[in-house]
């Protein structure tokens, strides 16, 4: 099936975008490399195959040239190798690579892949084949004793009991002391604080934790959002305190943001899933990857996370603009939009519809609707019909072009070279935009231009 797909799309002509290959580059400076590296001068023996496979040498600064070989057609995204040293996934040549070849002039024409391409592919795709013949049975969760999960569960529950009543104490001493006190305390107080949350295996309280040391040093009206940041780590503190009390809902999502893992249960649902945004998030520990998904058919937004080490890219990799179909399944949790990518029956191709759209009015009204489900969420995935980036003094807004009212970019959106993108789309016309709502602003991923045009990712 991935390979009639596949050669659906190369008899149509079809290919992906520039964009949409440059969204899969882990970090700005591979961006910029590889698209020195989009044109034919550095390479020799490109070529492309009807299986979804684009090979071919680039020109380095050895005698010789980089082996370079990508996997297109696999379902759950790129796959990528090359005989440089990089570590970086994908490398500047494989972005170059695809470049070249989304460019459609002839620069990688069809052809037989060379033996060190196909033996590279062959052992790839038996690996899959021996993970799919693996199953379910082959994971350590399934074939483990469950009396012994069981017991470790209870255990791990028992020190995030400890962690928050010990966090409630230290919530209660700041309160007691005056929070006006936080700005002389410093952080080592709130980093050995998080550090306690983090032998309590509670990861999600000590993320918060770690937030709060950082509100003192942000500028004028600190107090105000300590004492916000402060409530909303008492009431998750409380919530599993209390969780025998909660309905089954409400508990996940006070397990979720705990940092109790959980396993994808909803019954899986195909749908032609378009691929809305994708961006990267990192820490010194770990690279965390986003990817929004909108089903055509059942009109649901999904958010898959994908996770690397430190310095390497998630392996999941989905172009944005493109339609996947898929299965996904649901994580537990009122108002919880992650979910589990499942089986994929072809790899993602080119998409011609858009999300449906909202006000900016009705987007702000959907993120409080949602506080009512999940308190702790930061924000929520929205896309904003006809809407026009206006300047509003230092800042940026979203004005609707039908209407009277706009939405803030949110802080961290102002600073990105993406907002530039965004302005010289609309050009002052109205445009689709993508992206997180919350209380910080709004945060947009993806831009869609009137009329025709495929999407632009801003991130």
């Amino acid at each position: 099936m991935l390979g009639s797909t596949f050669d659906g799309m190369t008899q149509q002509g079809v290919s992906w975008t520039a964009d949409q290959v440059l969204a899969l580059a882990p970090d700005a400076s591979s961006r910029k490399a590889g698209s020195k590296l989009g044109a034919a001068g550095p390479w020799s023996e490109a070529g492309s195959s009807d299986e979804g496979t684009v090979w071919g040498l680039c020109k380095g600064s050895g005698s010789k040239p980089y082996q370079t070989v990508v996997d297109i057609a696999d379902a759950s995204g790129p796959a990528y190798k090359c005989s440089c040293p990089s570590r970086k996934f994908p490398c500047k040549h494989a972005l170059g690579l695809l470049l070249l070849w989304a460019g459609g002039d002839g620069a990688v024409p069809p052809g037989q892949a060379p033996d060190w391409a196909e033996q590279w592919l062959a052992g790839r795709r038996r690996r899959t084949e021996e993970k799919r013949a693996a199953g379910p049975a082959g994971s350590p969760s399934a074939s483990g004793d469950p009396e012994a999960a069981r017991r470790r569960a209870e255990r791990r529950a028992e020190r995030v009991t400890a962690g928050a009543s010990e966090l409630e104490q230290r919530l209660a001493d700041l309160l007691r002391g005056g929070i006006a006190g936080a700005e002389q305390t410093g952080y080592a107080l709130w980093e050995e604080t998080a550090a306690r949350m983090v032998d309590a295996q509670a990861p999600g309280l000590a993320a918060r934790v770690r937030e709060l040391g950082a509100i003192p040093a942000s500028g004028p009206g600190w107090p105000v959002r300590l004492l916000e940041e402060c409530a909303l780590l008492h009431l998750l503190d409380q919530g599993w305190l209390r969780r025998e009390r909660l309905p089954e809902e409400l508990t996940a999502t006070v397990r979720s943001r705990i940092g109790l893992s959980a396993s994808a249960d909803g019954p899986p649902v195909r749908d032609r899933w378009l691929i809305l945004a994708q961006y990267d998030t990192a820490d010194p520990k770990l690279t965390t990857r986003r990817i929004w998904l909108h089903g055509a058919d059942s009109d649901r937004v999904a958010l898959l996370l994908s996770y690397g080490a430190a310095g390497r890219s998630p392996e999941l990799a989905l172009p944005v603009g493109l339609t996947l179909d898929a299965e996904v399944s649901s994580y537990p949790g009122a108002g919880q939009l992650r979910a589990a990518l499942g089986e994929q029956f072809a790899p993602p191709t080119p998409a011609a519809t858009r999300p449906p759209g909202v006000t900016t009015a009705q987007a702000a009204a959907r993120y409080g609707d949602a506080l009512r489900d999940d308190p702790w969420l930061e924000s929520m995935p929205v896309t904003l019909d006809r809407v026009i980036p206006t300047p509003d003094g230092d800042s940026w807004q979203l004005a609707d072009a039908d209407g009277e009212t706009a939405l803030p970019l949110a802080p961290s959106a102002r600073s990105r070279p993406g907002l530039w993108r965004l302005v010289a789309l609309s050009g002052g016309a109205p445009v689709k935009v993508f992206g997180e709502c919350g209380h910080r602003g709004f945060n947009p991923l993806t831009a869609w231009p009137e009329g025709t045009g495929g999407a632009v990712a801003l991130c």
